[in-house]
């Protein structure tokens, strides 16, 4: 097993750049997004669905973004959603009415119409899986298991709806809600394939009416009508005419369903290798590709977490303390997120997959105040020290952290809008980073508000 790795070259010549999470999603994508988006002529969104959610706060104003690409608070570009994000057409008429409400201009948004619909039947079947594995779980009179448990899913039928679309036959594009012959078609092959595990299941006899989800279907194919473009061509005409495209990933890469911490996963590429998939624009021609980390560790769900802070001891008070600071509560779902030290081992990795060219660090205010602050370098696993990340769940659930520790800073980083005006060991903190991806800071965050913005 080789210690060492580095991240890919960044490749040259493009004006596009990427946005990824770089550990277990809500590293703060939506802020970054949002930062560099004035630089772009477009923001396109490549996978996920409404499970995502990017949080972006303008002079003291928060806005969640769960559909929608975070920079459609910029009137002047286009937000595209792309043919790999599947699409709940409500949360995403929901989160249109809010925007307007509030006086954000949506007619930049753009959907593709080879995007896939997430349907009723597959928020039923996604409740059902999490219920039937949470019943297998408890079964085993609490053994613990690195396989059966629930994912811990949003339960809004993302898995499902990308399972459909793998499986072909019955799965609804939003072409097909333009296409009423085409819809009941698809819509009848599906719950014909659907019924017999779902039947019995509580309160699903509507998700399982062919009449009934086909007028809510064509219904909601009237409201997406006017926004609905291929966006294949359009995305890679902008290209080829020298715009700027900025492509935003949801999750993050430890939950990427072929990189990540598997099975505990989401159903779509969330590294920057989804891009072709997601939206028929070539990864070559990505140039920038900006890597968003927090200071520390979170995680949302079931799945290995090696540095998790947990316990009725002196780490579950410092996770209770991290959570509470940094306001770790989900922004689709509402849960208190899982806590721990940050882990380098998997962002050197995810670095590694993605080729990330420069890192933002979220959320380094949080960490003000502690007298110790420790960092994850390497894991022991089988009697043997390695900085390989281990991305499957039953070898990482095995995997103990070796930490570096560092003093801590007590002073408050929120005014600071230069590295200089940090404190030295908030300084140090960084430069350890640098030096322990390969990958510079480019960007540091130190508050949730635009403004509270390091990028020199």
């Amino acid at each position: 097993m080789s210690e060492n790795s580095a991240p890919n070259p960044a490749p040259g010549g493009s004006s596009c750049s990427a946005v990824v999470g770089m550990q277990w999603g809500d590293e703060g994508k939506g802020k970054i997004v949002d930062l560099i988006a004035p630089q772009h002529d477009a923001v396109a969104r490549y996978n996920g669905g409404a499970n995502a959610g990017h949080s972006v706060v303008v002079k003291g104003e928060r806005f969640s973004l769960h559909l929608i690409p975070s920079g459609i608070l910029y009137p002047s570009k286009l937000a595209i959603i792309g043919n790999g994000v599947v699409l709940d057409p409500d949360k995403l008429q929901q989160e249109i009415d809010g925007l307007r409400s509030r006086g954000v201009d949506t007619s930049g948004l753009i959907v593709s119409s080879r995007a896939h619909v997430v349907m009723p039947y597959h928020k039923a079947e996604d409740a059902a899986r999490e219920d039937s594995l949470k019943k297998e779980r408890l079964s085993r009179d609490g053994e613990q298991s690195s396989v059966v448990s629930e994912i811990g899913t949003t339960r809004r039928g993302i898995g499902p709806a990308y399972a459909e679309k793998v499986q072909r036959s019955g799965a609804v594009r939003v072409c097909d809600l333009l296409d009423p012959e085409t819809l009941r078609e698809k819509i009848s092959i599906a719950i014909a394939t659907k019924r017999a595990s779902l039947v019995d299941q509580p309160g699903v006899a509507a998700t399982l009416d062919v009449a009934g989800v086909t007028d809510w279907a064509l219904h909601a194919g009237e409201n997406l009508r006017p926004m609905v473009q291929d966006t294949t061509y359009l995305l890679n005409n902008l290209v080829r005419a020298g715009k700027k495209v900025l492509f935003e990933s949801a999750n993050g890469t430890l939950l990427d369903v072929d990189h990540g911490t598997y099975p505990f996963v989401t159903g779509s590429s969330c590294s920057v290798g989804g891009i072709g998939p997601g939206t028929g624009v070539p990864v070559q021609r990505v140039g920038r590709v900006t890597g968003v980390m927090k200071a520390y560790s979170t995680r949302v769900g079931a799945g290995p977490m090696p540095t998790e802070l947990t316990g009725d001891g002196e780490d579950g008070k410092i996770g209770d303390r991290i959570r509470t600071r940094g306001r770790e509560f989900g922004t689709t779902t509402g849960r208190p997120r899982r806590v721990g030290w940050l882990d380098l081992v998997a962002v050197k990795y995810s670095a590694m997959i993605n080729g990330t060219t420069g890192l933002a660090l979220t959320m380094l205010d949080v960490l003000a105040g502690f007298d110790t602050v420790r960092v994850c370098t390497k894991y022991e696993f089988a009697g043997k020290q390695t900085d390989r990340f281990l991305p499957d769940s039953a070898s990482l659930s095995a995997a103990r952290p070796i930490y570096t520790d560092f003093p801590g800073f007590s002073e408050d980083v929120s005014a600071a809008r230069s590295r200089g005006e940090l404190p030295p060991r908030a300084r140090a903190y960084i430069e350890f980073i640098e030096q322990t991806v390969g990958v510079p800071v480019d960007i540091v965050s130190v508050g949730p508000d635009r403004a509270q913005t390091i990028t020199s």
